[in-house]
């Protein structure tokens, strides 16, 4: 009777004919061996009917026809959302022969797939199989050939093209000659590229095992490293290196090199020492910069080659390539490139880019020998403005006489960076109490790029070098706008305050391009324009009276101009809290339409404690018509100066330090420091040199005359300001009065702990009466007095002293108490543990503090006394086996034995131990041992300072 197979059974069973059915004409290709190379590339969709999740894919791989007729003309592609092409689905492009022996092939593969959702997805080929006798790796032939590229599919990031690389993965070496290979990679979208080498992989069992795999990796390859893969400078091939002038420089006679440089993907090995083929394989990862946050990674080209050591005596060429160039987008640049063999042979010479073989040209004039000659053409656009440079690779490489096998190859980089040109015919006019700018059309719009506008004060000496773009801080600009790049003008009012008029304002702009690419321009010329006439402007705001109902008074300058000013026109003075307070804050104290009227006088404001900012508003009519716009300059704000005091008892000084926000500049002219003397008159003490902002001064008194604690001293300061140090005037404000009472500073105690004498206790260890069944209780005894520290006239009338204790020297401080200062002894009750450190301060009758005392600590002694006999029957007496006198334990570990030394009890369990006669279990209660005696070792861990452990030994009577 025939019974139907399970649905899942069934499935793979059909899957198995299937797969069997595609590849059993083809058995001997399966097991071909010759694949020598390979990478993938990925785009996303970027037809007129985009559609994000749809890829397209190109795959190069380099076969062997070495020992072998198998031809790669169609191959099967896993797409890493459980789906594949189909077996053998993908049909071969082109085939061309590569190298000058026609023994390697490079085929080319174009396929695509649209995937369901965003994401990150990994597309592996899996060839089979890799060309024969690899000496890198185990049995090459008998092992799958694997690459894999990572694509980010995410709407945000909009084309997203993977890395190119367009150097062959093929490539030559010779024994005893340093070998260089770079891939030239390139990005589309301006990416940054990170490379790193990572082992060649395989995957088990090739395609068919794929095919078979179950849920959750259906169609999904899960490779390995391929067996026995040693990198090609391990020391199993005992190379050395060779002289080379490098990068890296090398090291003659020390042990090979196999590396790569992470930024340009230089391969270095110097140098091989056995002929063969070797493969290695390297990840080009790309990054995509974003804006206010940190670079993603978006995507991974994995690219396996193959570099076949020859055994010739062949001597490399050289090739000379310019530095790193600088050009501005629409300049042509034209290179030459040239070539030397030290055997005279002829070079051909080879370049690889992104912009090869269009839109840029690469052309070889001359072969040699002695010099071989290319020319290098590229005129970059405005889209190959970017933050990377661009990166050319030319390759020289020698052709001996008669053998193909023999050349060698010298490479090197030319690195171009592709910047933007800068905006042209800046032009800056005034309207009213603004700047109106206006440039040429950008000739560079590139999608997404921002014009940014900066502006200083006066005219600068800034000129852009040749390859200088942006604008440096030390230029003294600073940016006020941003706009599309295809913008053409600006305003500027200086945030909503308007231009002041009898300044001169410079403004430069460039050109900031779009992540992910970035990149910026050259600055254009500078544009200046002086507005006529002068803004109104703080003059004073300075502190009159000191008190809760203090006084200041406020002025500022009468603006002027060429042309006079519309009515209505006037005044609105607005006052804030602070120093720089929110613009919410401010609150009008004055309004006047008299503009002769400059000063106010501030009455009723706290003076005592707070500093005050103000702001002024100059209005006046735009036009002569009624209800024309009125026009509105702002002045200031400008604060109040507030000063500060810290008395320094140690050193018998007072710090002070005073704070301002003004627009005026008071660090051209010298602060003056007034004292008040005992007879109420204020003096000048010093003259301090201050900054924009703040400044300091500590007065020490004189020789003559020190300060002299217990006295109050008063001060306030003048500064002496001025908008242009070059002209006369003379801007003069006071701070508010300040008093601080310079106080002695309590003497430092000096604590003394009484110990505890452990000697004696341990030597009456037998007379000392049994420790309570709680534990003992301790008592630590503190007493101090007051020493001669910090200085000779330290402050003795203490109120108080606050005690400080830790129960351990580990542990910190923490208050414990605080006692009247007549009180100069303390006993620490109830303790559990004799171990505690303590420290005290002194607090005079002002609330300050001395400096603590030293720390004294006392600890724990070690006592420990096991009774000789216990009697176990229930009588609440004697009932346990536990120590009889002790001080605390924090674990001890207990065994018991009879008197044929056989272990009867043993446990950690219990500190003070409290066996009650039971039986052999670990820690437990078991069966009750017999009458007798018993020997006993203890190892006990005190809970002293230093977690002392003690072995203690001897026996035991138990009685029931």
């Amino acid at each position: 009777m025939m019974l139907p197979l399970p649905l899942r059974a069934g499935k793979y069973l059909l899957l198995l004919l299937l797969v069997a059915l595609a590849w059993g004409a083809m058995l001997p290709a399966a097991q071909a061996t010759h694949l020598r190379a390979g990478d993938i590339q990925a785009k996303t969709d970027t037809t007129a009917a985009r559609n994000p999740r749809r890829i397209f894919f190109k795959m190069v791989l380099y076969q062997s026809n070495v020992n072998t007729s198998v031809d790669e003309d169609a191959v099967t592609i896993f797409f890493g959302d459980g789906e594949f092409s189909g077996v053998r689905a993908v049909k071969r492009f082109s085939k061309t022969s590569v190298g000058c022996d026609g023994t390697t092939f490079r085929n080319v593969y174009y396929f695509e797939h649209t995937y369901n959702a965003p994401g990150s997805y990994t597309v592996h080929y899996i060839g089979e199989n890799r060309s024969i006798g690899v000496k890198n790796m185990s049995a090459s032939e008998t092992q799958s050939f694997y690459i894999s590229t990572r694509i980010t599919i995410d709407p945000s990031l909009g084309i997203n093209r993977s890395p190119v690389l367009n150097a062959p993965a093929f490539d030559r070496a010779s024994r005893s000659q340093v070998f260089l290979h770079n891939p030239a990679a390139s990005d589309a979208d301006g990416d940054s590229l990170a490379f790193r080498l990572v082992p060649s992989q395989h995957v088990p069992g090739g395609v068919d095992a794929v095919l078979l795999q179950t849920t959750p990796n259906v169609n999904r390859p899960q490779p390995q490293t391929t067996i026995s893969f040693r990198y090609p400078d391990d020391p199993f091939f005992g190379s050395v290196q060779v002289p080379y002038a490098g990068p890296p420089v090398g090291r003659p006679g020390e042990a090979a090199i196999f590396q790569q440089d992470a930024r340009t993907g230089q391969i270095v090995w110097n140098a091989p020492s056995q002929i063969g083929d070797y493969n290695i394989a390297f990840v080009v990862e790309e990054w995509r910069r974003v804006p206010g946050g940190r670079p993603q990674r978006i995507g991974i080209v994995t690219r396996d080659m193959q570099i076949t050591v020859g055994p010739n005596n062949n001597l490399r060429p050289t090739v000379t390539v310019p530095a790193e160039r600088c050009v501005i987008a629409g300049t042509p640049i034209e290179e030459v490139i040239t070539a030397t063999d030290p055997e005279n042979n002829p070079v051909t010479l080879l370049a690889f880019g992104g912009m090869l073989p269009q839109p840029a040209s690469f052309v070889q004039t001359q072969t040699g020998p002695a010099r071989a000659r290319g020319v290098f053409r590229w005129t970059p656009g405005c889209l190959d403005i970017r933050q990377e440079p661009h990166r050319v690779l030319f390759k020289a490489e020698d052709r001996p006489a008669n053998n193909c096998g023999a050349a060698l190859i010298d490479e090197r980089l030319l690195s171009i960076r592709v910047i933007g040109p800068p905006p042209l015919n800046l032009r800056a006019a005034q309207s009213g109490n603004t700047a109106v700018l206006n440039w040429d059309a950008y000739s560079c719009p590139n999608p997404g790029a921002q014009m940014l506008i900066f502006r200083r004060e006066g005219p600068s000496n800034f000129t852009p070098g040749p390859c200088e773009t942006g604008i440096p801080a030390s230029a003294g600009y600073v940016q006020i706008g941003t706009v599309p790049v295809g913008t053409r003008n600006f305003i500027d009012d200086r945030a909503g305050q308007g231009l002041e008029r009898g300044k001169t304002y410079c403004y430069r702009i460039f050109v900031q391009f779009a992540l992910p690419a970035g990149g910026q321009s050259i600055a254009s010329q500078e544009a200046c324009i002086t507005l006529s006439g002068r803004s109104a402007r703080f003059t004073n705001v300075t502190v009159d009276r000191t008190a809760t109902a203090g006084q200041i008074t406020v002025r500022w300058t009468k603006p002027t101009s060429s042309g006079g000013f519309l009515p209505p026109l006037g005044y609105r003075l607005f006052r804030a809290p602070g120093q720089s307070p929110a613009a919410a804050a401010f609150v009008q104290v004055k309004t006047t339409a008299d503009l002769n009227d400059t000063a106010f006088v501030d009455t009723g404001v706290n003076t005592l404690t707070t500093a005050y900012a103000y702001r002024l508003e100059f209005f006046s009519n735009s036009l002569p018509t009624p209800g024309s716009p009125v026009l509105v300059e702002n002045a200031g704000p400008a604060s109040s100066i507030r000063l500060n005091a810290t008395p320094q008892p140690l050193s018998n000084t007072i710090t002070l330090n005073w704070t301002y926000n003004v627009p005026w500049d008071n660090s051209r002219r010298p602060t003056t420091v007034y004292r008040r003397e005992p007879n109420g008159q204020f003096v000048p003490v010093a003259k301090v040199t201050g900054t924009t902002t703040s400044g300091t001064f500590t007065d020490r008194g004189t020789t003559a005359s020190p300060l002299v604690k217990g006295r109050v001293y008063c001060y306030y300061v003048k500064t002496n300001g001025t908008y242009n140090a070059a002209l006369p005037d003379s801007l003069i404000n006071l701070s508010q009065e300040l008093c601080v009472p310079l106080q002695s500073v309590p003497c430092t105690p000096v604590l003394t702990l009484r110990p505890t004498n452990c000697d004696s206790l341990a030597s009456r260890l037998f007379e000392l009466p049994a420790t309570p069944p709680g534990g003992q209780r301790f008592t630590n005894f503190l007493s101090w007095t007051l020493s001669n520290q910090p200085v000779a006239d330290c402050g003795r009338d203490i109120a108080s002293y606050i005690l400080y204790y830790a129960p351990n020297a580990t542990d910190s401080l923490r208050v414990l108490t605080t006692v009247p200062g007549t009180q100069t002894t303390y006993a620490h009750t109830g303790l559990e543990s004799a171990q505690g450190c303590y420290a005290v301060q002194a607090v005079d009758v002002n609330g300050v503090r001395s400096a603590r005392s030293n720390i004294a600590c006392n600890d724990n002694c070690l006592l420990f006394l096991l009774p000789n006999i216990f009697t176990p029957n229930g009588d609440q007496k004697n009932d346990t086996f536990r120590p009889k006198v002790y001080s605390p334990v924090e674990r001890t570990n207990v065994k018991i034995f009879n008197r044929w030394g056989t272990k009867v009890y043993e446990s950690d369990k219990d500190p003070l131990i409290n066996w009650d006669g039971g039986g052999t279990s670990e820690g437990g209660r078991g069966t009750k041992v017999s009458d007798g005696m018993y020997f006993y070792q203890a190892e006990v861990e005190f809970r002293d300072a230093n977690r002392t452990k003690r072995t203690f030994k001897g026996w035991v009577q138990l009685n029931r």
